[in-house]
């Protein structure tokens, strides 16, 4: 990771003294295990609880910010792993729907420097969820992190006379702790502490995923041809979008697996879920309805045919609106990751933003120590919260861009073909900042300053922009509209 950080400031485990603060963290998605070693390290005490009896480390992919793997520079065993894994040399080739391809193979390294970035220091990088998985489990197994599995929480509670919060499971248990930091995903129990579940609504969408060892390919030579690697000796990994009216799709190839996904209008057979699966009859059956013209590129519904059965997972998409409080009353139950912030998959921004709230967050409470927990909590969300609202809404700014591109445009500028990664996102370090101005952000919470009327805080949003809330069925309009409005400041 040298070409990506600055060696100067390194702080491995053993760094920072004991704060005697107990973290129970709730959910082994990356927000929590994030938390989990971030914390440790950062000198608390930590335990982990998860419903399921293991941890889930099927998948296919998703997109990693710079900004989440920043902290990678303290974990030297992890950050070789991460380099290992890691489609720094990936490729991407972009056609229309129908199989006409509007821009040809090109490196990702090429295209950051044909856009005058630094090759070394890439936004972020598609990741396969199965590996990085891996490599959480294997830092927390090194560090002796206890997971306590099959607990299913039913409800969250805080005591703030002992100073202490905690959680009940269905089978009556009681789990306390100085903090509890909810990480158990969308629909979290935590929700009605904190002020109650947001409103979901079907967005009418949902998403075909599979992923898949790449010797499937051989039963279609041609295909297999197609879709293959990118390089002088094919080697290296290929990233292939197909942009159309309202739809589309990605293909990943790696030497080892196939990925591909596809947004779909709701056929009746998905659900919010990653176990729920469909067979490709299904997406065969159901991939050209709604197109007014060109159907699918023939060579993505060879790919679907030779997909193998209870592979392709059909997600179905819903809007929420922004969760108007993370934490609960006396503020030692938090939410963070996808339990706080939901995002659209065009968004490219989910796993990212857990990463970053999880780190934000153990920094707060280094910084604050165990007799100011609460402050802590509240410095983090203030943090975070406008932060991440603006990366919500970046995901429709990207729906409007993929489902309504402008070919002759793309033709002169290549980014418009793919979603946009502004440099207030990546070019974020989630723990310096707080380092920063922990103390200037507590000190407005002392003096009652509504957190969107702070002025004396860097902001780690769009420069210029001022907060504006907003809601699911006015961004879906505007997307349908291709009219997003942003608000104020610099987005890019």
């Amino acid at each position: 990771m040298s070409s990506l950080h600055d060696n100067d400031d390194i702080k491995p485990v053993g760094s920072y003294p004991s704060s005697g603060i107990d973290v129970l963290i709730v959910g082994t998605g990356l927000a929590g295990l994030t938390a989990s070693i971030e914390c440790v390290r950062k000198g608390h005490n930590v335990r982990i609880i998860e419903r399921h009896d293991d941890i889930n480390t099927a998948g296919d992919m998703y997109f990693m910010g710079q900004s989440a793997t920043k902290f990678f520079r303290h974990w030297p065993e992890l950050s070789k792993e991460y380099q290992l894994i890691s489609m720094n040399n990936a490729w991407i080739e972009t056609f229309k729907h129908d199989g006409e391809r509007m821009i040809t193979p090109l490196k990702v390294s090429d295209r950051l420097r044909q856009e005058g970035m630094d090759p070394n220091t890439p936004p972020g990088a598609f990741q396969m969820r199965p590996l990085i998985y891996r490599m959480y489990l294997n830092e927390v197994q090194r560090q002796g992190i206890k997971i306590q599995f099959g607990h299913k929480v039913v409800d969250y509670y805080e005591d703030q006379d002992r100073q202490k919060a905690g959680v009940v499971t269905d089978k009556g248990e009681r789990f306390e702790a100085d903090i509890v930091i909810a990480a158990d995903g969308v629909g979290s129990k935590c929700q009605k502490l904190v002020g109650g579940q947001v409103r979901a609504m079907s967005s009418g969408r949902a998403m075909w995923r599979a992923a898949f060892p790449i010797h499937h390919l051989d039963k279609n030579p041609e295909l297999k041809e197609f879709l293959k690697l990118g390089g002088q000796n094919r080697d290296e990994p290929m990233v292939r979008t197909w942009l159309g009216p309202g739809i589309y799709a990605m293909v990943l190839i790696r030497r080892e697996t196939c990925v591909w996904l596809m947004n779909h209008d709701i056929t009746g057979s998905e659900e919010e879920s990653w176990t729920h699966t469909v067979e490709p009859d299904d997406v065969l059956e159901n991939m050209d309805k709604g197109l007014a013209s060109s159907s699918w590129d023939p060579r993505i519904k060879e790919l679907i045919k030779l997909t193998p059965s209870k592979t392709i997972v059909n997600f179905e998409l819903f809007w929420r609106d922004p969760q108007p409080s993370w934490t609960s009353p006396g503020d030692r139950v938090v939410l963070i990751g996808d339990a706080a912030h939901s995002f659209l998959p065009a968004s490219g921004n989910g796993a990212t933003q857990a990463i970053e709230d999880a780190v934000s967050l153990a920094t707060c409470l280094q910084i604050a120590g165990k007799q100011n927990v609460p402050e802590a909590v509240r410095t983090h969300v203030r943090f975070r919260y406008i932060r991440c609202s603006c990366a919500q809404k970046m995901g429709f700014a990207n729906a409007e861009l993929l489902q309504h591109t402008n070919w002759e445009k793309v033709k002169v500028n290549p980014k418009l073909a793919q979603p946009k990664l502004p440099s207030w996102i990546w070019r974020h370090d989630p723990e310096k900042y707080a380092y920063e101005n922990y103390e200037k952000m507590a000190e407005t919470i002392r003096q009652g300053i509504p957190f969107d009327q702070v002025d004396n805080v860097p902001p780690n949003y769009p420069p210029g922009y001022k907060y504006e809330p907003w809601n699911i069925v006015d961004m879906e309009k505007e997307v349908q509209k291709a009219t997003v409005n942003m608000g104020s400041g610099n987005w890019d």
